[in-house]
């Protein structure tokens, strides 16, 4: 055998440490046998014949053998065995119920006026009652390799050095909001991330997530765009307990891999927040459906927010920034011009829509886990 062991068997998983996570196994050595498969029960001859199988007078005994093996494994397998770590409880959100904003706005080639912008919807939006605010991808500059270097704020300094995030700590605490800020370029050391920062109604900034998958694509004829020529991929998921619940975060991209976001629900988040920018091409296609799988997957509320569309850019987004429920339905959206999307998150409708389809309960951690990498080691080092 190589380094890697391998082990074939209805009952055993093992992930990626190598560790066998069930008692019944049985290493490939078992069953190794140049003989074909029996054509009807996809085993090997040989190990049909340990077991009677292939000998008739003693059918009877395997196959209830095999059912009863079969309900002992069924009636042991528990849902919480699916998700390793085991999934947190959802936990008691500090509001039930609050008003939401997405601020949908017209991105120019000007820095300044992009920032003033952005401040006069946050403060229209606080006007009319939202709690939580939040802002497209990249709202501070254009969408293109070439403008991320010449835009990129440098978070950590803090001050002039990011005068986008200074205002938005600043509206956060002036206006007792949190703020999903949204996402701009990151200047940190001689790299470049796209980073969306999360500030408090304090105006302390409480997180950031810098984009995880980069958009990479080429449809020929039709887009081609490669964010990893100048951006540098995050590493590490981010999940944020505010003041209006416990918010797991993705930036665009991030949407199509729905590990992340069933890690942000396993790890108890009420809402996934996702500015993005989805193109023509993709757009009309996947924005909707992938906000509406998420939510139905994980049964939690899934906010986007996009950039408003502007035909004469390099890239032209698709907009339509969109409110989901945690049963998949679209609780509020707009079309592609400029918007500030005002509608209720109420919390209760998690609980409501667990129990009238309780799938979360019915998962099976006898034959697939998530494994939530990061929490996993932490707890190993404790």
């Amino acid at each position: 055998m190589s380094a890697i062991s391998f082990f074939l068997s209805s009952s055993s998983i093992i992930n990626s440490s190598n560790r066998i996570l069930s008692k019944r196994h049985y290493p490939l050595s078992h069953f190794t046998n140049k003989s074909s498969f029996h054509k009807s029960s996809l085993l090997i001859p040989s190990l049909n014949d340990k077991l009677g199988y292939n000998n008739p007078n003693k059918g009877p005994k395997w196959k209830h053998t095999l059912t009863s093996s079969t309900n002992t494994m069924a009636a042991s397998s528990k849902a919480e065995d699916s998700r390793v770590p085991p999934a947190l409880p959802l936990p008691t959100p500090p509001l039930t119920k609050f008003t939401i904003a997405l601020c949908q706005l017209l991105v120019t080639a000007d820095k300044e006026r992009n920032i003033a912008h952005a401040r006069k919807a946050i403060e229209e939006a606080a006007q009319k009652g939202a709690k939580l605010v939040v802002l497209p991808e990249i709202w501070n500059s254009p969408y293109s390799n070439a403008s991320f270097p010449v835009y990129a704020e440098d978070i950590d300094a803090g001050g002039d050095a990011s005068p986008s995030t200074m205002m938005l700590s600043e509206l956060s605490r002036s206006l007792q909001i949190t703020v999903v800020g949204g996402s701009i370029p990151e200047r940190s050391g001689d790299k470049l991330y796209n980073t969306c920062c999360v500030f408090g109604t304090d105006g302390k900034l409480k997180a950031k997530h810098r984009k995880v998958h980069l958009f990479d694509i080429d449809i020929p004829g039709q887009i081609t765009f490669k964010e990893s020529l100048t951006l540098t991929g995050g590493e590490s998921p981010t999940i944020v307990d505010t003041d209006v619940g416990r918010i797991g975060i993705g930036i665009c991209y991030d949407m199509r891999f729905q590990e992340l976001a069933m890690l942000y629900a396993a790890r108890g988040a009420h809402l996934i927040c996702y500015p993005g920018a989805f193109n023509m091409v993709t757009g009309p296609l996947h924005w909707e459906l992938l906000q509406r799988a998420r939510a139905m997957d994980c049964q939690l509320f899934v906010a986007t927010c996009s950039p408003a569309r502007d035909a004469s850019a390099g890239y032209v987004a698709w907009g339509h920034s969109t409110l989901v429920g945690p049963f998949g339905e679209v609780m509020a959206t707009t079309e592609h011009d400029e918007a500030v999307v005002i509608a209720e998150i109420d919390y209760s409708l998690i609980d409501l829509r667990r129990t009238n389809l309780p799938f979360q309960k019915q998962r099976r951690g006898d034959l697939y886990q998530l494994v939530d990498v990061q929490r996993l080691n932490a707890e190993s080092t404790k």
